[in-house]
């Protein structure tokens, strides 16, 4: 694998970074700027806010720009977005350095998995994409908990200036790793655009928002879960959500691999497996050691259709994949306020801890059936005979064409 996917990694390493970092920092942020925790709360909603509007707003007005100018452009307004955080004189500025640094997010990891995958043969894109994505998930087990220690010791400032230092690290990485990509020819917002004219992208883009969701309708609620139902204290739940982060990264690395070897029946596999598993957390979250191997499992089984899902969408728009690779990551965070948000309304009827795993395997089992459907189609247009001039009628279902004479 070139040594250029080293310095995506790190770029990915910041953004995830970055953005989960706030949730342990939240009371010292509320403190520090004479707030409330709930009015704080909005730092994580102005972060995703950015990722949803920058993601296709950026690669839209972009794409005649050269792929490693982008990237290294994006990492420029994030390591921006971070320093202005830290230097933020009230809540209000610091709201804008959260968007601000959420914009480029989407964008990059949709960008970044075009380039990723175009630096290998094409029997190793999926795995390419899954090492960028590692980034992120590494941030989890090992950023994240860093940097909220740093910022609980030393000020959340330090924190938002050290994730600036690693964005100055990832661009001077892609600077010196990262090969000039030259654009496509007849290359445009024209051209991007035109791969929202297949039904096939709209429905890998579907089966992303619900098969995502899955996850953060029980991810979001996971802290009293583990407390209340498995028994754990409040200070061992950081750790449990660190085998989470484990399982992440195990499952990227895994449903890259099986992507090039197979990316629709790795997905439907993925997809399949991740409503078994959030089935099964009903059952073992009343044990501390089967609710935190259940955890390490969820980690595997939402993350090894990470890296399918994406690969699906740069499939069918192959021709023009930023754009919609970019709108993917849009939907990935439409998915974290889907789930979450359903997950809330299952709590809310009383059903307890556990309820929101059901409707998160329902949701998964809905994104099953889209990718499903999209793979049935697939198989019917591949299908269709094509009649020649000949009179002779060429039969296409996916193995070498067979030719047979119409009577």
């Amino acid at each position: 694998m070139p040594l250029a996917l080293l310095a995506l990694a790190i770029s990915a390493f910041g953004l995830g970074t970055t953005e989960f970092v706030i949730m342990g920092l939240l009371p010292d942020v509320a403190d520090d700027l004479h707030t409330t925790i709930p009015t704080a709360g909005y730092l994580v909603s102005g972060y995703a806010l950015g990722v949803v509007i920058g993601a296709p707003l950026l690669a839209a007005v972009t794409t005649r720009m050269p792929r490693k100018a982008l990237l290294l452009s994006l990492m420029g307004l994030f390591t921006v977005g971070n320093t202005l955080s830290a230097l933020a004189p009230g809540f209000g500025w610091l709201l804008a350095g959260r968007v601000l640094s959420g914009l480029p997010h989407g964008a990059f990891f949709g960008v970044g998995a075009v380039v990723a995958a175009g630096m290998v043969e094409p029997a190793r894109r999926a795995r390419a994409v899954s090492l960028m994505v590692a980034g992120l998930t590494v941030a989890n087990i090992v950023g994240v908990p860093a940097a909220t220690l740093l910022g609980q010791h030393l000020g959340w400032r330090v924190t938002f200036l050290a994730v600036g230092v690693i964005g100055l690290a990832a661009i001077a990485g892609i600077a010196a790793l990262v090969p000039r990509i030259p654009l496509a020819p007849g290359g445009g917002l024209r051209r991007e655009l035109s791969a929202f004219r297949s039904g096939q992208v709209w429905l890998a883009l579907g089966t992303t928002i619900f098969g995502f969701a899955a996850v953060f309708a029980v991810y979001s609620y996971v802290t009293p879960l583990l407390t209340e139902v498995a028994g754990f204290a409040e200070s061992s739940v950081t750790l449990v959500l660190a085998l989470f982060g484990v399982g992440a990264t195990i499952g990227n690395l895994l449903g890259g691999r099986l992507a090039d070897r197979a990316l629709r029946p790795s997905l439907l596999g993925g997809l399949g497996a991740l409503a078994f598993v959030l089935l099964l957390f009903t059952v073992t979250a009343h044990a501390r050691w089967s609710a935190a191997l259940t955890v390490v499992l969820l980690g595997i089984a939402a993350f090894a259709t990470g890296s399918p899902m994406m690969m699906l969408v740069m499939d069918k728009a192959r021709h023009a994949p930023s754009l919609a690779s970019s709108a993917n990551q849009a939907a990935f965070n439409l998915a974290n306020a889907g789930g979450a948000w359903l997950g809330g309304v299952v709590l809310a009827q009383g059903l307890g801890y556990t309820a929101p795993a059901v409707a998160g395997a329902a949701l998964a089992v809905t994104g099953l059936v889209i990718a499903g459907a999209a793979a049935l189609s697939e198989r019917r247009a591949s299908a269709v005979p094509v009649v020649g001039a000949s009179g002779s009628r060429l039969v296409v279902s996916g193995r070498p064409p067979v030719r047979e004479r119409v009577r």
